[in-house]
């Protein structure tokens, strides 16, 4: 799934979209462009970002309680009262009834804004568990232990998750996966000459004492040294984030007894069958092999104090946002203070709202999409992707570096894509998950068992391809490779990417781009090894395959040079699908933007031309600011490069940007033509 970082746009603006202004195209559209952001002091032609929006810049500060401000982080905190309004009128509602979903958004949030209730409670709401942890008598407890913890949302070193096959996708199958890290990333553990990691894992052991410490760990401080040693053990034997992701290296299809001899020591049968899928499946995948074979000898090597000390931790961790003040407070002081640099805590309606988004997420969406999506903008939206579609089958007839019987392939996963737009057209039935108005850990607890049980209830069953990944207010968008379709949900459909009363270009530069983005994400250097059924297959030619591996190479050396902090830059072969998708997508976007005009010229509009504003609506999408401590996060565990760089790095690969702004040689934007990745 893919993220994007999306408009400005206030409240007033967007009540007044859906209303009147969505039912009819003004006579005469505006530019959509933010040009009171232009720093006029910076050149087009030496830094696109900063010059498109270097007054917003110069003038606006993080908030306290944010990471990153910018297009996004607004559009997200503009939408957060509108969605506010929608659970706090559940909540309120005189007529709701026991067992509908007004009921239980309105009791989840009740449950969650009751301080003096959960302050009351301190941490005796994880009792139960925590006994169950504490009671453990053998090692050969802890498969069990573990299968028991997942259902409840609670890490552990490996994860089972249910999906589609990726090699036959018509069913779904178990993965296990490689986990149980308290820091972002395994270079928190492993680069030990790193000063600012080093301070993040201190800071992470003295977290952890502290947190031990107040649910009653006599010896805190060496527990915590033990924890962190041993994850430290196991980041030492995971795979990269590069690593993770080839698809075929992690597709690892292994029955039972081929799975019992990676890993001699441990009882498989025995969590699998805890994990609810013995006897619905005779083999699983694993991601990581390398990893199970020695997270086997972790397990045998240490001891049982330690492993209970563990796991006491991470079921801490996952609750102490629902906990009491002391563990709310210690909660946020470590993950979002010190490794996002953020020095306020944002107001907990807000958390609230977020709670119930991530556990009732359809059911607020549908009530959103009542209210705040008018049907017009599916329908423009829809025009859009036709037109985004329409100009891939052009591009790729007439790519010179893929050979006829690959495009003929590419043509046919294309036409297998499927748009999803807005809302699902089935709603997530929420019938078995429980809540109520004092509970907030276990209604925490029932949702998750609910979510997972929903993940291995799918199991032998027909897959359902009406399922969403993301619910309709969710800002971002999404390619899936099982399922070969692109979704955009309605809360995408805003400025500045998505504006009824602009003229073409704006949107086609941004949310033209965005559809592109998702579409390349078939093509991309991952997406292009599953074919149009969703199934891995090769279905490239050897040659093909070396030429676009080329390309896939110079864009991973572009973006490796792009340093957003002193001393860490963007990991290009990370972050290189989505570069990958910003390239194509814009790239495609251009081509279906000129067949919009049909041969016509387009309108200047505040003095800018339509190529110009096609790639202006690109580059103001990317307004934001982030904190160093983020950033870093960010270049370490993100697939996405920071805005800025999504912004120049695009622009330097796409010749109708060099004609637009009139960049040569000399100028800092310029790359030569032999150095342009041009893939589409």
């Amino acid at each position: 799934m893919k993220r994007y970082f999306l408009s400005t746009l206030t409240l007033s603006l967007m009540a007044a979209f859906a209303g009147a202004a969505d039912n009819a195209k003004p006579a005469a559209p505006i530019s959509g462009i933010d040009t009171q952001y232009i720093d006029k002091t910076v050149r087009a032609q030496d830094d696109f970002f900063t010059y498109l929006n270097g007054e917003w810049l110069k003038t606006t500060e993080i908030p306290a309680d944010k990471s990153s401000w910018g297009t996004f982080a607004k559009m997200r905190d503009d939408l957060n009262p509108q969605l506010r309004g929608l659970i706090e009128a559940a909540q309120k509602d005189p007529k709701k009834k026991a067992g509908t979903d007004t009921q239980k958004i309105g009791d989840l949030y009740t449950s969650y804004m009751d301080e003096s209730k959960i302050d009351a409670l301190g941490y005796r709401p994880l009792t139960g568990e925590l006994q169950r942890i504490r009671a453990l008598k053998d090692k050969k407890a802890l498969p069990a232990l573990i299968a028991h913890l997942a259902k409840i949302g609670v890490a552990a070193p490996y994860s089972i998750g249910i999906g589609q096959d990726q090699r036959e996708s018509t069913r779904y199958a178990t993965y296990i996966s490689q986990g149980g890290l308290g820091l972002p990333d395994r270079d928190y553990y492993l680069k030990k000459d790193d000063a600012k990691l080093a301070n993040v894992r201190a800071k992470y052991e003295l977290h952890v004492a502290k947190i031990l410490g107040m649910a009653g760990e006599k010896d805190a401080a060496g527990a915590a040294a033990k924890i962190l040693a041993l994850e430290t053990a196991l980041a030492e034997v995971q795979w990269t984030k590069v690593d993770n992701r080839d698809p075929v290296k992690r597709y690892n299809k292994m029955d039972f007894a081929q799975l019992a001899a990676l890993t001699p020591g441990y009882d498989w049968k025995g969590a699998l069958s805890a994990a609810g899928v013995a006897g619905k499946v005779d083999y699983v995948i694993v991601n990581q092999p390398s990893y199970f074979a020695a997270m086997d000898k972790i397990v045998a090597n240490t001891d049982l104090a330690t492993w209970k000390s563990y796991f006491e931790w991470q079921l801490l961790r996952s609750y102490s946002a629902y906990l009491s003040k002391p563990f709310y407070d210690a909660n946020f002081a470590f993950y979002t203070a010190t490794l996002s640099g953020v020095t306020a805590q944002q107001p907990r309606w807000k958390n609230g709202v977020s709670t119930v988004e991530g556990v009732m997420g359809e059911a607020v969406g549908r009530q959103y999409v009542a209210q705040y999506f008018p049907p017009e903008r599916k329908a423009r939206m829809e025009v859009l992707i036709a037109n985004l579609l329409e100009a891939y089958k052009q591009s790729i007839d007439t790519l010179d570096w893929m050979s006829p019987e690959t495009k003929k392939e590419a043509q046919a996963k294309l036409a297998k894509f499927k748009p999803k737009v807005g809302y699902p057209n089935k709603w997530r039935d929420y019938s078995a998950l429980t809540i109520k108005q004092d509970d907030l850990v276990g209604n925490m607890m029932r949702a998750r068992t609910f979510g997972y049980n929903r993940g291995v209830n799918k199991l032998g069953k027909p897959i359902d391809r009406e399922e969403w990944g993301m619910t309709p207010q969710t800002v971002n968008a999404y390619y899936s490779s099982t399922m070969n379709e692109i979704v955009f949900p309605a809360s995408i459909l805003h400025p500045p990417f998505f504006d009824m009363r602009a003229d073409d270009a704006v949107n086609y530069g941004a949310i033209g781009a965005v559809i592109g983005h998702e579409i390349s994400h078939g093509f991309d250097d991952k997406g292009s090894q599953s074919d149009g059924d969703g199934n891995l297959r090769d279905w490239w030619t050897k040659e093909d395959r070396v030429k676009f591996q080329a390309k896939a190479d110079a864009l991973t050396k572009q973006y490796d040079a792009y340093s957003p902090v002193k001393g860490y830059n963007v990991n290009g072969a990370l972050t290189l699908g989505e570069n990958i998708g910003d390239n194509s997508g814009v790239a495609v976007a251009y081509k279906a933007y000129k067949l919009s005009l049909k041969g016509q010229p387009a309108p200047v509009i505040d003095g800018l031309t339509g190529d110009q504003r096609f790639f202006m609506g690109f580059g103001q999408v990317w307004r934001m600011k982030m904190r160093d401590e983020a950033l870093i996060v960010q270049v370490k565990t993100d697939p996405h490069s920071p805005g800025q760089f999504r912004a120049n790095g695009t622009m330097m690969n796409q010749p109708a940007f060099y004609e637009a702004f009139g960049v040569k040689e000399g100028d800092k934007m310029y790359r030569a033509p032999a150095d342009r990745v041009i893939i589409w």
